[in-house]
């Protein structure tokens, strides 16, 4: 069972980098050049790219924790291994799979939560994403 959340949380959060990636690019490829004035828009931009930014960067400490949790594991299967009349080495490893699941289960939601709030500072601010300067060259002509 561990190992298929361990499976699908890697997954999920493969995907999460590759998608916030890809949405971080396209906004700061519509920031603007550089002008006084009128840097609303630019501002909004930016703390988009941020607050995607440190999502990924939990994702990233989440698939971390996936490879530490292998070598824990491992550390103390080998000791169970070396000393198999030892019971404690058992309890251990139950006792880390039980945690390890709860707090991957916690990790599963924090991705779902990141595209939560991903997708409400996008659609809420979309206008500004794409064009975060209004052109008056509109009303010139």
């Amino acid at each position: 069972v561990i190992v298929q959340m361990l499976q699908r949380l890697k997954r999920e959060i493969l995907e999460l980098l590759r998608n916030f990636s890809t949405c971080k690019v396209w906004i700061q490829l519509n920031i603007p050049r550089i002008e006084d004035g009128n840097n609303f828009g630019v501002g909004i931009q930016e703390e988009t790219v941020n607050e995607l930014t440190r999502s990924e960067e939990l994702a990233q400490n989440n698939l971390e924790s996936i490879a530490k949790y292998y070598c824990t594991r491992a550390q103390i299967a080998a000791k169970l291994l070396k000393y198999p009349g030892v019971s404690d080495y058992q309890r251990a490893i139950r006792e880390l799979d039980e945690k390890e699941c709860a707090s991957f289960r916690i990790q599963l939601t924090e991705v779902r939560n990141s595209y939560y709030l991903a997708y409400d500072m996008i659609t809420k601010n979309m206008e500004k994403l794409r064009a975060p300067r209004h052109s008056h060259t509109d009303v010139l002509y």
